[in-house]
């Protein structure tokens, strides 16, 4: 039997689709006009660019553009929370955003806490349908009601427990009518302080993640829209996952970008020891010696020949030059031209003394000095310029340059790591993604950072080194930034073991608050798939507490054996076929050596996803076969960190896991 109110219900949402509509076609009017002023006016340009961003967001075709409503105690105001605002041509609103302060008891009421509300009522929609309600009768329970009494509309299930149960599509949703208590104290944090989430799998902290840039940007629209948000992902493929989330909330200027996008596609792969020491924050020193040795004390004073006559600058004058600049702390070629400049006021000075003061003409020495020969071979011998490419190039060919820079800092075997023979030419090398980072902070002590972000949403931050963390702070000189991640799945050389370690680099100049927040539970992975792969955290990440599922129902995983190599390859293909003919989304999880010969046996076939298992990090399936347990823990080095990626590969099923195997299963699992 459905609700009595749903009626009214879905009346109220199309209503509220028409004033969208209304909204829509107004704005694309005002847009018109102030397109027609923009070539004339600098004013109306910026109108016209305030006017584009909103028609953007005004896009009618939003599915469950309203997903809740929320009735206050004594005759209090009714709430309709949605995915936008809307309101009817007289202003009264329609849709109030679920970021207004007005909606966090949506997300925040409990019986216990019940935030002034007789009432909480959700929606289970599809489309702009509004299919079912649920309602959470507040009142009644503050009347000496209990649950059982609350109705529940008919015993529809709750709308988060159908959301986790359908179907996945390839892409990722978001959660906003579903936002959990802990997970909506996140996502309103304030702009400044850095937030970062441990969770484990299908705990919802990427969603977190990118609903907190969605908030903040609706909070703080001027100054986010002035100085950017970044969202940094492991991959394209993660990318290409989320990249629906935030246009759906109405946000579309935001940056998605990997770490290499930000720093440099890498064109070569470093053993996983050699990118372990490259990542290390102890990288960040030697670049700093590096570049601190490129500055000289002078041998002497300098003669330099004029139109005016000999110039001289005395030893004690440009070593005090040298100290004063150096004491500055700017970066290294910015340091070069202050340099520069107080070396022209040296010979100025010296000018002054002997012809006298205005003698000369203010401006000729200083215009016509610099381009002298030995004026240029004096400051390159104090001071020299170069480039984040020659001075790595230098480090990694130059033994003794490496020693000294890294003296007390690496060891040997470190050192030796580090070297390699370099191109035979500057712009033909080819630079491996620790390499790539490295400069990009070879870059910021010789060059400063250019372009910084208001906010920065860094994801799988485990698995990012220490020298990645860095490149990202200096991005974000505000501090405000959302890292997340779980050391439970950090499998990549020089990851993070603590997150105490890792805020030690993301640690902003402003003194921004840091805050570390554990969302413990999960609510995409079955318990009893949950529960299988917990087994393996206690050799894998032994200090991180396991996940634990809301879903306690859903089927155990199912082991296949096979009895050959062949017969594997034929097992996991029929297996991903069958469940993707009954429209599930198929995610197979292999090693490149068993991914050869299913991805050759599942040609012609589609619905069905290959994936190695380092590239699965923040995505879900609905179905995911795994193949080979034991292969994909051998193939890294460290047995600890392959157990890791093996939990990774085990949790992304949000309905069932098939794992099939020829060899032995771990132990962990093998029960």
């Amino acid at each position: 039997m459905s609700h009595p109110d749903l009626p009214a219900e879905q009346a109220h949402l199309d209503r509220a689709y028409d004033c969208l509509a209304a909204m829509r076609t107004s704005t694309a009017r005002a847009l018109a006009v102030a397109a027609d002023g923009a070539a004339q006016e600098a004013d109306a340009a910026v109108v016209e660019a305030t006017l584009r961003r909103r028609l953007r967001a005004l896009e009618v075709d939003v599915p469950g553009l309203a997903f809740g409503r929320i009735d206050h105690e004594a005759s209090g105001p009714v709430h309709h929370i949605g995915r936008r605002h809307v309101e009817d041509d007289g202003g009264d609103v329609v849709v109030l955003d679920w970021r207004v302060p007005a909606a966090v008891p949506f997300y925040r009421a409990t019986a216990s806490d019940p935030q002034g509300l007789a009432l909480r009522r959700r929606y289970a929609t599809e489309g702009r349908t509004v299919e079912a309600l649920f309602d959470e009768d507040f009142a009644a329970l503050l009347d000496g009601g209990t649950d059982e009494g609350v109705p529940r509309a008919g015993g529809v299930p709750d709308p988060l427990l159908a959301e986790l149960e359908r179907a996945r599509t390839g892409s990722m949703r978001d959660i906003v009518a579903t936002i959990q208590a802990e997970q909506d104290e996140v996502i309103r944090a304030p702009l400044g302080e850095c937030v970062v989430v441990q969770g484990g799998p299908g705990t919802g902290k990427t969603a977190v993640g990118l609903h907190r840039a969605a908030f903040l940007l609706y909070e703080h629209r001027v100054y986010l829209d002035e100085t950017g948000v970044l969202v940094v992902g492991p991959n394209p493929t993660f990318l290409r996952y989320i990249a629906q989330v935030l246009p759906s909330l109405g946000e579309t200027a935001v940056r998605q970008v990997t770490v290499a996008g930000l720093v440099g596609r890498a064109r070569a792969d470093d053993p996983p020891a050699r990118a372990a020491v490259l990542g290390d924050a102890r990288m960040a020193e030697v670049l700093r010696r590096a570049v601190a040795a490129l500055v000289s004390k002078p041998d002497g004073g300098a003669e330099l020949a004029t139109s005016w006559g000999v110039v001289r600058i005395d030893a004690g004058e440009l070593a005090d030059a040298v100290d004063e600049v150096a004491a500055r702390n700017v970066p290294s070629n910015i340091g070069r031209v202050a340099l520069r400049t107080r070396l022209l006021r040296l010979a100025r000075a010296d000018v002054d003394r002997r012809r006298g003061e205005g003698v000369v003409p203010a401006g000729a020495l200083e215009g016509s000095l610099p381009r002298d020969r030995a004026f240029v071979k004096l400051l390159h011998g104090l001071w020299p310029a170069t480039t984040a490419p020659a001075l790595m190039r230098r480090l990694l060919s130059n033994g003794r340059a490496l020693a000294e820079a890294s003296a007390g800092v690496l060891d040997d075997r470190e050192r030796a790591l580090v070297r390699r023979p370099v191109a035979k030419g500057l712009a033909d090398e080819r630079w491996s993604l620790a390499e790539q980072v490295a400069l990009d902070e070879a870059a910021s002590l010789l060059d400063g950072t250019t372009t910084t972000y208001g906010h920065i949403v860094v994801d799988e931050a485990q698995d990012l080194t220490a020298m990645a963390l860095r490149a990202l702070a200096r991005r974000c000189p505000s501090g405000s930034m959302t890292v997340l991640g779980d050391l439970a799945q950090a499998t990549a050389p020089g990851g993070q073991r603590s997150w105490d370690e890792a805020l030690r680099e993301l640690a902003s100049p402003t003194g921004a608050p840091v805050r570390l927040v554990e969302l413990e539970l999960g609510y995409r992975v079955p318990a009893p798939i949950l529960e299988v792969a917990n087994r393996l955290l206690a050799d894998a990440a032994p200090h991180i507490r396991p996940a634990r599922s809301v879903r306690a129902d859903g089927p155990a995983p199912v082991f296949i054996a096979a009895d050959g190599v062949d017969e594997l390859a034929a097992t996991v293909v029929a297996t991903a076929i069958d469940r993707a003919g009954h429209g599930h989304s198929v995610g197979v999880v292999a090693t490149p050596a068993n991914a050869s010969a299913v991805t050759t046996l599942l040609a012609g076939h589609e619905g069905v996803v290959v994936l190695a298992p380092s590239d699965v990090k923040g995505l879900e399936f609905d179905v995911v076969v795994v193949v080979e347990p034991a292969a994909v823990v051998a193939s890294l080095d460290d047995a600890a960190a392959g157990a890791r990626l093996l939990y990774v590969a085990l949790t992304r099923a949000v309905q069932e896991l098939v794992v099939v195997h020829h060899e032995a299963l771990p132990a962990a699992i093998a029960g």
